[in-house]
């Protein structure tokens, strides 16, 4: 009895220690998951009888934006939710942009023109002439010189392809005649009408305006059709006289023939007004003004100077069309404003091709046109 007793006492004793020991369970181990070996299972195809077999992709990611992820309301734009990244700037497509320190778009230029055109030759040789023939720099004018151009007191010189008349009745009026026939020929003033060291409102802070005038008396001359114009324009010296003015650098004119504007032009120019005829009186002028800022443009160089130039065209006494000079420029046919911008002296042009008549004034009291 002693010994069952015994051997029952300690049985009870291990088994309630086991049970009333302050550590507790053995902790239970966590389960893990390992793959099972060798390659995945094949893909599962099923089938249809109208269609060919698709691919059932046991293991394609669940449907939806992944977690973290939210929309926003307005825009349903998929964002994260990242306090500390700040949003991109906004910018309301709604309000116009000011537009009003932009250039003045550029005018649509032709490849020639649809009257007349110059031999391929005289342009390549007025190329090479302009290239070994820099522009001069403008000269201090004395009183006297200046104040004669003032009173309109300019002379023209023959150039050496201009053939026919060429005479001064009055101070500041010129009368010429040319050839039925006659070449291309540019008759140029014998000092400039306008002086950058004595006009240049830079200098003088006030606006300088230059002008003349033409009077066509007759277009075409003999038996046949005789083509036949003038051009009136302003150039920088020196000017190659077997061109019109404003094909070559440093030259602007306004063509007769087409009524196109040509700004150092060798191509077609661009549209400004109607052919000048028989009879009319037409005048050229550019106005140098000083300039509150002009904005840097693409298109041609940045000009040293803050001058603005407005080029205008009367008819019969009519103030028509005029332009900016410092519009935005064609790069493939433009060859930029030196020499027009006053920071040169400046001269009259008079282009002239076929047999004409006309009359040159350049005193402001025989204008058809008068300034206000």
């Amino acid at each position: 009895m002693g010994i069952f007793k015994c051997l029952k006492g300690d049985h009870s004793t291990a088994h309630d220690e086991a049970h009333t020991s302050p550590s507790g369970p053995p902790p239970v181990r966590e389960p893990t998951y390992e793959a099972p070996p060798g390659p995945p299972p094949p893909p599962h195809y099923s089938s249809s009888a109208h269609g060919p077999l698709h691919v059932v992709n046991e293991y394609a990611p669940p449907p939806g934006p992944p977690p973290g992820w939210r929309k926003t309301p307005s825009e349903s734009l998929p964002i994260r939710p990242d306090p500390d990244e700040e949003p991109p700037p906004y910018h309301d497509w709604t309000i116009i942009p000011d537009n009003s320190l932009l250039p003045p778009p550029p005018a649509l230029g032709h490849r020639k023109s649809p009257s007349t055109n110059a031999k391929l030759s005289d342009a390549d040789r007025a190329h090479e002439w302009c290239k070994i023939n820099p522009m001069i720099r403008p000269h201090q004018p004395t009183h006297p010189q200046h104040a004669a151009v003032l009173n309109g007191d300019v002379r023209l010189l023959k150039s050496p392809e201009y053939t026919g008349d060429l005479l001064m009745p009055n101070t500041g009026v010129w009368k010429g005649s040319t050839r039925a026939g006659s070449k291309d020929s540019c008759l140029l003033t014998s000092s400039p009408i306008y002086f950058a060291y004595a006009d240049s409102p830079l200098r003088t802070g006030n606006t300088k305006t230059i002008y003349f005038e033409v009077r066509v008396r007759s277009l075409g001359r003999g038996r046949g059709v005789d083509e036949s114009s003038i051009a009136l324009g302003y150039c920088a010296m020196p000017y190659p006289t077997w061109r019109l003015p404003g094909w070559e650098r440093g030259s602007l004119a306004v063509h007769g023939d087409d009524g196109r504007r040509y700004v150092n032009n060798t191509f077609g120019g661009k549209d400004f007004t109607s052919p000048i005829k028989a009879g009319d009186t037409v005048g050229l002028g550019m106005t140098f003004a000083v300039a509150d800022g002009l904005p840097d443009y693409e298109a041609q160089p940045r000009s040293e100077t803050m001058t603005k130039v407005e080029v205008f065209f009367t008819r019969n006494g009519r103030r028509g069309a005029s332009w900016d000079l410092h519009e935005e420029l064609d790069k493939d046919q433009d060859l930029g404003i030196d020499g027009l911008d006053g920071q040169f002296d400046i001269y009259c042009a008079i282009g002239t091709f076929g047999g004409i008549d006309f009359d040159v004034c350049f005193s402001n009291r025989d204008w058809s046109w008068q300034p206000r």
